[in-house]
């Protein structure tokens, strides 16, 4: 069968939250079959666990945060999308994460060192089939119109495919890609979307930190882009960095689902505020979707028997 996956061991990481500019530590530890992802905030009196789940979500502003059962005045666990993007492009299903205060360590902006960390505890099978979320029918989420118009879009697809197309009134932005798709069965995550970073405007950064944001951001964990220039004195690490980080981030936020999907999932312009209304949408309509498992891995999409070695 196709099967469900988590650690082999134990791993841990410390860095400072991007919004907060906290010290942060994670534990990453094994879980059993269906437990799906649960985050454990370890630094409150009384620990609370926050199960990964569209309904957890309470805020998608510049993140995803999620909280027990999605309450805005609940403990919460902030910027969850680049850790979920790691363990969706290893193919993890079940996994505790203790975490010691209320937002996910940015790293170096990516999700790459969240598969590093992965990689190293080690990925194991478990005696269980994996369960996929299969979308049968189009499900859609538009909002504005004209120059402000944004959508998202999920299909039918005997696998699973990503496609993004952004824009902005940046040069240096509108120098790169703006479109861009990727097959979650292609066995590329690691090398063509893992290491593409979160990026901010100068003029929008200055903003966010009058408010108290981004405090911990620094060009050591995100691409930095002036009118016309990006600032970073390494550059780019992709020629199509910004959209390939915007697939980076559906990709965590579709795995709040808490199942891989089985879709072809489209996006003009969205975001994490778009993505959790097109999941929440399409569990909203029982005929939308269903959830299918393989018992023969040859009847599984291309490239998904394989999907990141268990070792």
């Amino acid at each position: 069968m196709l099967a469900q996956r988590t650690l082999k061991s134990m791993t841990r990481a410390v860095g400072v939250g991007i919004h907060s500019g906290r010290k942060v530590e994670l534990v990453l530890r094994p879980a059993p079959v269906n437990t799906g992802i649960v985050f454990r905030r370890t630094d409150l009196a009384q620990p609370v666990d926050i199960p990964v789940n569209p309904q957890a979500v309470c805020d998608t502003r510049m993140a995803t945060t999620i909280s027990p059962g999605g309450d805005p005045g609940a403990p919460k666990v902030q910027t969850i999308e680049h850790l979920l993007s790691a363990c969706a492009g290893l193919g993890l299903d079940n996994l505790r994460i203790d975490i010691s205060a209320d937002e996910v360590p940015i790293l170096d902006g990516s999700a790459a060192s969240f598969v590093f960390l992965l990689q190293s505890a080690g990925i194991e099978l478990q005696d269980a089939p994996k369960r996929f979320l299969r979308v049968k029918k189009p499900v859609e989420v538009r909002r504005g119109e004209g120059k402000r118009l944004m959508w998202a879009r999920l299909e039918p697809l005997h696998g699973y495919t990503l496609s993004f197309e952004i824009e902005f009134d940046n040069p240096a932005v509108a120098a790169t890609g703006s479109r861009y798709t990727f097959d979650m069965g292609s066995h590329a995550y690691k090398r063509e979307i893992a290491r593409a970073r979160t990026f901010g405007m100068t003029s929008d950064i200055e903003l966010m930190r009058s408010r108290g944001l981004t405090l911990g951001g620094n060009m050591d964990n995100a691409i930095v882009v002036d009118d016309d220039k990006v600032l970073n004195a390494e550059g780019l690490r992709y020629d199509d960095e910004f959209v390939k980080h915007k697939i980076l981030d559906a990709i965590g936020d579709m795995q709040v689902a808490g199942h891989p999907l089985l879709a072809a999932y489209t996006s003009f312009k969205g975001g994490h505020a778009l993505n959790n209304e097109l999941l929440r949408a399409l569990l909203a309509d029982p005929t939308a979707y269903d959830y299918v498992e393989f018992q023969d891995p040859a009847q599984a999409p291309a490239g998904f028997a394989e999907l990141a070695p268990a070792w």
